[in-house]
């Protein structure tokens, strides 16, 4: 896992072809916006959150957020303990996000 700033994120993140930004928020925190593109898997669904990282490709790189940086970290050591190789946290999540973002 790395924790990377919003300036190297979305640089690797543009960089990366390979990619999928993960949003680990409450459904009420998806509601006032999201980062484009992203997957939203609640992180505080527990063990229903694991089955769901459990499917995804582990050969893709993943860009994690959430509110402020703290459950995004949790989620990417999670995935890191379930064989996924690249897990990126945005420091300072989507409260410090200074990027587009879109209503769903």
């Amino acid at each position: 896992m790395a924790d990377l700033s919003q300036k190297d994120w979305t640089k690797q993140l543009e960089e990366d072809n390979n990619s999928v930004v993960l949003d680990v928020r409450t459904q009420d925190e998806v509601d006032e916006g999201v980062i484009p593109n992203s997957i939203h898997i609640d992180i505080y669904r527990g063990q229903g959150f694991i089955e769901e990282i459990q499917k995804l490709d582990k050969t893709k790189s993943y860009y994690v957020y959430c509110r402020s940086g703290n459950r995004s970290g949790q989620a990417c050591a999670i995935m890191n303990q379930l064989g996924f190789d690249s897990a990126y946290n945005l420091i300072g999540g989507f409260n410090e996000w200074r990027g587009e973002v879109v209503n769903q």
